[in-house]
């Protein structure tokens, strides 16, 4: 059984908790029925022992598989780490999808992506990053109640991303203590009108207005703050020819979004400027979390 999840950002500036999109950045995980548990760890992770040992993977799919068949059985598990751990790209969403999607897959159960989104809900909290982990593309989100209501928007192959991954990370828990209690309602107008206009403008592939419509006044500058070479990147980025240019997650990592002819050009930029950061170009994903037998 294979099972493989995208990285994802999210946000993408004014869109706080709603907005997000799928990147060719993928974790894989192969299972097999085993007599005994084994893990194996490769890539991003596998030198950090509490990465190694996957508790957060495990725990679901174990809970999951016993909600399923009512057993407790045992598995090999071969972990492929691709994204980038604690750096705002969706590492921990996409260890829940694929752990659901896991269980569901050994267990002989057949699901819908909707249905996985929605389990995934009750482990993680913000849709913005999840939903574009099951589903793939461009994906605006709202919660009612215990469920996650979206909409996807396919990416077309002309536009890439160029991902500036910074060599520390920012916590999304204590980025989110920089923010305040209370917004004006000016700031909280500013940020929901470029939202609002951010999200016609993936669904009529409006690219150039991108610029305006990725501005934000509830959570970027501050968090950036906590690491200021990040308005450098974004000044670079866009200055070069990015799309938009926005923080990824709650960082550290930024996304930039630019047309295939200039995403290559970005990113030696902005590779020149930050040699310590790891410069990544990558196609967006239309798939989200795919599996096989």
């Amino acid at each position: 059984m294979f099972v493989s999840v995208p990285a994802t950002s999210a946000n993408l500036g004014p869109g706080f908790d709603t907005l997000g999109l799928a990147v060719d950045l993928k974790n894989e995980i192969i299972i097999k029925p085993s007599k005994f548990l084994s893990i194996s760890t490769h890539g991003e992770g596998a030198d950090n022992p509490k990465i190694k040992k996957n508790s957060l993977f495990l725990s679901i799919f174990n809970e999951n598989y016993k909600r399923l068949t009512g057993k407790n059985d045992n598995f090999r598990f071969e972990f492929h780490n691709r994204i980038p751990i604690s750096r705002g790209l969706g590492s921990s969403s996409a260890v829940i999808v694929a752990a659901l999607s896991g269980a569901y897959m050994a267990a002989g159960r057949r699901y819908n992506k909707r249905e996985i989104l929605n389990q995934a809900f009750r482990y993680e909290h913000h849709p913005d990053n999840i939903t574009p982990a099951v589903m793939g593309g461009f994906n605006v989100s709202c919660v009612e109640g215990d469920r996650i209501y979206s909409k996807k928007r396919r990416m077309p192959d002309y536009l890439k991303a160029v991902v500036v991954v910074p060599d520390r990370t920012i916590s999304t828990a204590r980025s989110r203590t920089v923010l305040p209690k209370m917004y004006k309602k000016e700031e909280t107008i500013y940020s929901l009108s470029r939202a609002a206009y951010m999200t016609a403008l993936f669904m009529s592939e409006s690219w150039d207005l991108l610029r305006i419509a990725s501005k934000d006044k509830l959570h970027q500058a501050r968090r950036m703050k906590m690491m200021p070479e990040l308005f450098d990147v974004q000044k670079m980025a866009l200055k070069h020819g990015a799309l938009m240019s926005t923080l990824s997650g709650s960082g550290s990592t930024f996304f930039n979004l630019a047309y295939d002819k200039d995403a290559e050009k970005i990113a030696q930029v902005l590779q020149a400027r930050f040699p310590q950061f790891r410069v990544f170009t990558l196609s967006l994903d239309n798939y989200g979390v795919t599996t096989k037998n």
